[in-house]
């Protein structure tokens, strides 16, 4: 019986000196402890840890139990008594044996867990792993890093919980990990804590190393993929926000949260020693700074220790690089994350009081780029609409001179039409501001909004442009053509329209005409054959595939074409419709000066 061989060797190790143990004795105990645990004898091994006779034994061997004795423990029900047997022979291995053997031991196991294990793992063997750690006494720093570094990775495989149900579900126990490696960590910050009171050097600097990179990857994940704002009834009870909260207070406690949020200005590198720290710096540490700007500066944790002495355009100037991080990511919280930081900044500052030089620092001309991005590309709709109100948001914070780079810099990037059009009915209400000024604006009149109209009194590729695919844009055009013409007497021609009226004839409103001709005489044609097909089949439901505005639409039936071929053309109708307008107001305008001059010409010679 495995009761038996264990007895059999523990009294032939009683015997021995520690010196004598050979590598078979090892073998030996471990196996007969082994078989105890799995055929359910775990009681039998608790009385050999605790026979005090065998405690070299135990010291020098027992740390080989940690595989057999964690796999037991996980096998057993909580309420099991064979399950408290394994849960007391674990906290005789850490009393007794060698804390650097245990420790490897342990960490094996936590970084071999798997699935639905990790957590379980991790919630089993944080205790006595602090124990263990808190018995070195020198390089503790190395292992404590060593320790947080292996759970955090572990943690990172595990799906971050995103809805509140599954928050609270806490299925693989993400959360539960969280809230416990926090208090793991406590022991260790206080230590740091202590030691810099006491103004004391020793370990200090390389567990505060440590602790850093602890807080910067929780920071990575999961609190950068975390939806921290989604609950809001229960907002207090999130255990990610909580742990969010603790991983700020470490950085305070420790003194950190200050030099890492302004490191990429330059102030953190240059106190640093360890090579391994700055790579790991480098290459990680934009997530995480991003994440910890966005704790601060939109959900206010650690807020009160932040001096409120950096103006509202320096603060949107540092936060711009981790705007400029999370707005390139695809996943929504992170996306979220990245549309509240730079909305929170931009609110602090007035609108028009940015000026345009800020356009020519890091990040705040790709900044609105990216905004177009999400507006554009990004499936989920409440975030598209969030991302156009923020892009409004950020035109009026700039001065005219910077609005009016922006609307350059937008017309030429954005490549999308319904964007293109947004542009120009903001460059439109510019123009209608300057207007009402009594001296107006330079950048809204006269040469500089001649010279933006050349970019937007334009067909892209002249009578050959797809006119549906660029509609918003059309409509836009024109409608600003209209304003124009009606608000820029034809006498003193103030806005400037008057003097590029044939450029603008010649380079938009021709090659419109003929553009609108040709897209009418093909969609009418597309609609004469469908129903001509329909008559042949006899059967409307039969489903075939058409292209509208350069894109292949789904398979659809031919009365389902039909209805997408008429709306094209209506979109071409109203075009048509409000081009006509245009060139008549054109005209009328043309003529009273023209009548004018007659007239004067006319009294002079009677005079």
């Amino acid at each position: 019986m495995a009761t038996e061989e264990l007895e059999a060797i523990i009294q032939r190790c009683q015997i021995l000196e520690e010196e004598d143990f050979k590598g078979e004795d090892f073998n030996l105990f471990q196996v007969a402890c082994q078989k105890c645990l799995e055929e359910g004898y775990a009681v039998k091994v608790l009385e050999v840890f605790k026979n005090e006779k065998n405690k070299v034994i135990v010291k020098n061997m027992g740390w080989n139990l940690v595989c057999p004795l964690v796999r037991c423990i996980l096998s057993y029900n909580l309420e099991d008594e064979k399950r408290e047997h394994c849960l007391s022979i674990l906290d005789k291995l850490v009393q007794l044996c060698n804390p650097k053997e245990l420790l490897l031991g342990l960490l094996e196991q936590i970084e071999q867990a798997s699935g639905e294990q990790i957590s379980q793992t991790i919630l089993l063997l944080l205790q006595p792993l602090q124990t263990v750690l808190l018995k070195f006494h020198s390089k503790k720093s190395y292992s404590v890093g060593l320790s947080l570094s292996t759970i955090l990775n572990q943690l990172s495989l595990l799906p971050v919980p995103y809805t509140k149900e599954q928050i609270q579900e806490d299925k693989l126990g993400l959360c539960k990990c969280c809230s416990a490696v926090v208090g793991f960590a406590k022991p260790f910050v206080d230590q740091v804590v202590q030691s810099v009171e006491a103004s004391t050097e020793s370990d200090v600097r390389e567990l505060k190393e440590e602790l850093l990179k602890f807080c910067l990857k929780s920071l990575k994940y999961p609190l950068l993929i975390a939806q921290l704002d989604q609950l809001h009834e229960d907002v207090e009870e999130d255990p990610l926000r909580h742990f969010a909260t603790e991983i700020l207070d470490i950085l305070i406690n420790i003194g950190e949260l200050m030099p890492i949020m302004f490191s990429h200005r330059g102030s953190r590198n240059q106190n640093w020693n360890n090579p391994h720290f700055l790579d790991m710096d480098r290459k990680h540490s934009a997530d995480s700074l991003a994440c910890l700007s966005y704790l601060v500066f939109v959900q206010y944790f650690g807020i009160d220790c932040f001096p409120m002495v950096f103006s509202p355009s320096y603060l949107l100037q540092c936060n711009m690089t981790h705007i400029e991080v999370l707005l390139k990511r695809t996943e929504e919280s992170v996306l979220t994350k990245g549309l509240d930081l730079l909305g929170n900044c931009l609110l602090r500052n007035g609108d028009n009081s940015l000026h345009h030089q800020y356009l020519e620092f890091k990040g705040f001309i790709t900044t609105p780029q990216d905004l177009v991005k999400v507006m554009t590309l990004c499936p989920i709709e409440h975030l598209r609409k969030k991302s156009l109100k923020i892009l409004q948001l950020y035109i009026d914070k700039f001065d005219a001179e910077g609005k009016y780079t922006l609307f350059r810099c937008l017309l030429t990037t954005s490549n999308h039409s319904g964007v293109e059009g947004y542009v120009i009915q903001n460059i439109k209400n510019q123009i209608d501001l300057s207007l009402k000024k009594a001296n107006g604006c330079k950048w809204f009149t006269g040469p500089h909004l001649v010279s933006l109209l050349d970019l937007v009194l334009l067909l892209p590729e002249g009578s050959e442009t797809d006119l549906l695919q660029n509609s918003d844009r059309i409509m836009a055009s024109l409608n600003l053509l209209r304003y124009l013409v009606i608000k820029d007497n034809e006498y003193d021609n103030q806005i400037g329209i008057w003097t590029e009226l044939n450029k603008i004839e010649q380079n938009f409103l021709k090659p419109l005409h003929t553009g609108l001709n040709m897209s009418k005489t093909h969609y009418e044609a597309e609609i004469k054959s469908k129903k001509e097909n329909r008559r042949v089949a006899h059967n409307s439901q039969t489903v075939c595939s058409v292209t509208v505005g350069g894109e292949k639409m789904p398979n659809m039936t031919t009365e389902m074409q039909l209805q997408v071929l008429h709306s094209a053309l209506f979109t071409f109708d109203l075009i048509e419709s409000v081009l006509a307008r245009v060139e008549e107001l054109i005209e009328v305008k043309i003529k009273n000066v023209t009548d004018k001059n007659i007239g004067g010409h006319v009294k002079h010679l009677m005079s």
